[in-house]
């Protein structure tokens, strides 16, 4: 064995020593595992210097998918190629992956709709949501104009509810971001170096595109329940601007009104994730477990994360063009307004509707959302405070 296969071996072995530690101790969601990950790889390991680290960052903030997931890819990448972005991605994600996985088998044959912790774990999701969606608004909808965008798609998703809604207000505010709100690039021209060829990129962002329109195809033509299923996954994977939380309503839309799974078991689901590390896109490993079993576990977890590899090996290469453009800008800030108003939406139905049922369902709520807001406590214990009250109290 020569040493350059020697060497690569070892970079691959510690990528993913590295990552998987990250996913074991990761608490808090997107925002907070980009800190993780410059203290480690940018402070600690020096495997990059910050402006490499922020224009990474910039890119998969610029893209749909689980940003936080998409930056450990692209770390990967550009320690050890394609083979470290895909060892990184195993390593941060398969803790919780396991974990949630695991849950779901042990929920099997439980009446989750009547169990008083499942009802304290829905509430929960109330106050993290909520709580994320304070946070976000402050930065991504500052002045009049993106508070109108966020709004209208607050109305469009609440009113007209279909697979399309929210689609569709994100692509329709992107489009008035490209006409109407051009930004000036006053940062200058940028350049940076990635290790993957543009052919590489394009082929990417060509099979990204392809399987959006194949599987569709496939499913009605084969009337599988696999395709079905790595379809829905595939399509909420592919539309998610804004993180982890802005999954909940795509997913919740395809799967509890089409009877694949109950509103109580995706919301006591939904609330568990948020007391495991890692990404919150590894939800959907509960989900496909719940809907068959562990098998259908890995295939929803790799179903949701491949528009993710897609992107980010198809972005790279070309990531200085677009960023350069001087209406970019522009077309991301209106694009992440929009998501406000669907996670407004979302919060309403179906988590509020579903959870806040009485007065002390609410004021458990208040007392959650405190928890998070005021007194910073972490995730983990806001969801077992949850579960608890809702054992002991309702």
């Amino acid at each position: 064995m020569n040493s350059t296969k020697q060497n690569r071996i070892r970079s691959l072995i510690e990528i993913f020593l590295v990552s998987t530690r990250l996913g074991l101790t990761s608490f808090g969601g997107p925002t907070a595992h980009l800190g993780y990950f410059h203290e480690e790889y940018v402070r600690r390991r020096k495997w990059m210097d910050e402006k490499s680290y922020a224009d990474l960052v910039a890119l998969c903030q610029f893209l749909p998918g689980p940003s936080s997931s998409q930056v450990g890819i692209g770390i990967g990448i550009m320690r050890a190629g394609i083979v470290g972005g895909i060892t990184s991605f195993i390593g941060f994600t398969f803790p919780s992956v396991v974990v949630l996985i695991a849950f779901a088998l042990l929920m099997t044959g439980f009446d989750v709709g009547n169990a008083g912790w499942i009802h304290g774990l829905k509430i929960v999701a109330v106050a993290i949501v909520a709580h994320a969606i304070i946070g976000m608004a402050k930065s991504l909808t500052p002045d009049l104009k993106r508070k109108a965008i966020a709004i209208v798609a607050l109305l469009v998703t609440l009113l007209w509810q279909t697979a399309f809604s929210q689609v569709g207000v994100i692509l329709i505010a992107a489009f008035i971001g490209f006409l109407l709100l051009e930004q000036e690039n006053k940062g200058g021209v940028v350049h940076s170096r990635f290790p993957v060829s543009k052919q590489v990129g394009a082929i990417c962002l060509v099979v990204f595109v392809g399987l959006l329109v194949v599987l569709p195809l496939l499913k009605e033509m084969t009337g599988s329940y696999w395709v079905a299923m790595f379809d829905s996954f595939y399509r909420s994977g592919s539309f998610v601007f804004g993180g982890g939380h802005v999954v909940l309503p795509l997913l919740e839309k395809e799967f509890v009104p089409t009877g694949w799974m109950s509103e109580e078991a995706f919301l006591a689901g939904y609330g568990v994730t948020q007391a495991v590390p890692g990404p919150l896109f590894t939800f959907a490993a509960y989900l496909g477990t719940v809907m068959n079993g562990w098998q259908g576990g890995v295939v929803a977890t790799v179903a949701i994360f491949l528009p993710a590899f897609l992107l980010v090996i198809g972005a790279l290469p070309f990531w200085d063009q677009l960023r350069n453009h001087p209406k970019i800008t522009g077309v991301i800030m209106d694009m992440n307004a929009a998501v406000i108003g669907i996670l407004i939406a979302a919060l309403y139905s179906p988590i509020w509707t579903s959870s806040i049922l009485e007065v002390k369902d609410f004021a458990l709520a208040v007392v959650l959302f405190s928890m998070l807001a005021y007194w910073k406590m972490p995730p983990w214990i806001v969801v077992v405070t949850g579960a608890v009250a809702g054992l002991v109290l309702l």
